[in-house]
C-alpha cells in the first residue's frame, strides 16, 4: 500500500464559495525527530513546500502565481500542509501538492536555501519572549519527554542536516505516518472520494512515551516587560473530558466575559494583553495562560490567576460565568467551520487524531454539556501541579 492510497478523504461542500482550500495533514511532529537530529520535521516542512515539483518549478511560487496561497506549519505532533485558490484550479492543485509531499525532488541546493531561511526563523523567535516563553513552558511542564523538544530544533542541529539525512527522514518517518487530506469548496475536485466526515487514517501507530513528573522552578522577574505562562497539564487530545478544559480556558482567557479579565484586567489594572487556551496531545495536554506584564507586575499577576483558579477548584463558576465560556468555545469552532481554510485544516486535524468519525455538531454538544463539576475538576488538577515560566529572565 502507498502512501497515496492510506490517505482519508474528507470534505465540506459549499455550492457558494469561489474558492477551494486544501489541506493536507500527517501524524508526524517534532517529537517524532530522531533524539539527535531535532527540527528534522521543521526543515522537511519548508523543503517539501519549496522544492521543484515537475513541470511547475517550486509549490509555492507556482500556487502563489496562479493568484493563491500556499503555506505549511509544524507542530510537535502534526505538520499541515494547506492552500487556497480558484476553484477552477483545485484538481491541479491536489495533485501537485500530493506530489510535492509524497514523491518531492529533493535536492542540495533547495536544502541549503531553506536551511538558511530555517535559521533566520530561530533567530526571529530567540528574539521574541512571547515564542521563548512557550517553549520553555513546554520544557517545564515536559521535562525529558518528546512534548518538552523544542519545534524548530536548535542551530547546531539545523546546521548539521544533510540531504541524506533529510531524505531518510522523509522516507521512513514522514511516509510511514497517517495521513488526512481536507477540501473545503463548491465541489469535490475529480479522482478524489470523500468521506464526508473526518474518519481517522491509516499508518504506523507509535507508542505513548511515559511522562515524569513536572519541572516548576521559581520565575526570576526581569526589570522590563515580560511574557509569563502559568498552567499544568491537561487530559490527552482524545479523553473524553478534554473539552472542560477548553471551557476553563475561556473562563480564564482574554475576552471581556471571563473571569480573569474582570479581576486581572478591569479591577487590578496589571495586564492588557493575555489569553488562555488549552492544546491537547497524545499522552497530555498543556493548559496555559499566557499574559504579558510590565516591571514589577508579574508576582501579583500570577497570584491573582492562581486566586481565581483556586476559587473555580472550590466553589466553580457562576452559572452565567459558565454560560459565557461555553458559548465562547463553541464560538470558536463555529468560526473556524465558517472559514473555508480554516475549517480545512480543522478536518484534516480531526481526521489524524479521532479514533472515530469526527463532526462538529458532536463536538458542539460537548462543549455544551460540560458542568460546573467538571470545571471543578479541571481546575483542581491544574492547582495541585502549576507551573509558572518567565521570559526574559533577570540577568
Amino acid at each position: 500500500m502507498t502512501p497515496a492510497d492510506r490517505i482519508s478523504v474528507v470534505t465540506a461542500v459549499d455550492e457558494r464559495l469561489k474558492t477551494t482550500s486544501i489541506c493536507l495533514g500527517v501524524a508526524y511532529g517534532a517529537r517524532h525527530d530522531p533524539p539527535d537530529r531535532g527540527g528534522l520535521a521543521h526543515v522537511l516542512e519548508h523543503l517539501l513546500m519549496s522544492a521543484p515539483v515537475s513541470g511547475v518549478g517550486p509549490l509555492v511560487q507556482h500556487i502563489e502565481g496562479l493568484g493563491g496561497s500556499a503555506n505549511a506549519e509544524t507542530g510537535l505532533e502534526q505538520m499541515l500542509f494547506y492552500a487556497q485558490v480558484d476553484a477552477e484550479d483545485a484538481e491541479q492543485v491536489v495533485d501537485l501538492l500530493l506530489r510535492a509531499v509524497l514523491a518531492p525532488e529533493l535536492d542540495a541546493a533547495t536544502l541549503d536555501t531553506e536551511r538558511a531561511a530555517v535559521l533566520q526563523e530561530l533567530a526571529a523567535a530567540e528574539a521574541d519572549p512571547m515564542d521563548t516563553v512557550q517553549d520553555a513552558f513546554l520544557t517545564a511542564i515536559f521535562p525529558g519527554h518528546p512534548l518538552g523538544r523544542p519545534v524548530g530544533g536548535t542551530v547546531p542541529e539545523i546546521a548539521a542536516m544533510d540531504l541524506e539525512g533529510v531524505a531518510r527522514g522523509h522516507r521512513d518517518a514522514l511516509l510511514s505516518s497517517p495521513m488526512a487530506l481536507a477540501i473545503v469548496g463548491p465541489r469535490i475536485p475529480g479522482g478524489l472520494q470523500a468521506t464526508g466526515t473526518a474518519s481517522r487514517s491509516t499508518g504506523t501507530a507509535r507508542p505513548a512515551v511515559p511522562l515524569g513528573p513536572a519541572h516548576p522552578t521559581a520565575p526570576a522577574w526581569p526589570d522590563e516587560f515580560a511574557w509569563v505562562a502559568v498552567g499544568g497539564r491537561s487530559t490527552g487530545l482524545t479523553d473524553e473530558n478534554r473539552h472542560r478544559y477548553v471551557v476553563l480556558a475561556n473562563l480564564l482567557g482574554g475576552c471581556a466575559s471571563s473571569v480573569l479579565y474582570r479581576e486581572l484586567r478591569v479591577a487590578a489594572g496589571l495586564a492588557y494583553s493575555f489569553q488562555a487556551w488549552d492544546r491537547g496531545y497524545t499522552e497530555a495536554g498543556a493548559w496555559r495562560v499566557l499574559i504579558g506584564v510590565e516591571s514589577g507586575n508579574g508576582p501579583e499577576a500570577v497570584a491573582i490567576v492562581k486566586r481565581e483558579l483556586d476559587a473555580l477548584a472550590t466553589a466553580g463558576p457562576t452559572d452565567t460565568d459558565l454560560d459565557a465560556a461555553r458559548r465562547h468555545a463553541r464560538m470558536s469552532l463555529l468560526r473556524d467551520t465558517e472559514t473555508p481554510l480554516e475549517h480545512a485544516r480543522l478536518l484534516a486535524s480531526r481526521a489524524l487524531f479521532h479514533a472515530g468519525d469526527w463532526d462538529l455538531d458532536s463536538e458542539l454538544r460537548e462543549i455544551a454539556t460540560v458542568t460546573r463539576d467538571d470545571v471543578r475538576e479541571a481546575a483542581s488538577s491544574l492547582r495541585d501541579g502549576l507551573v509558572t515560566v518567565v521570559r526574559p529572565e533577570a540577568k
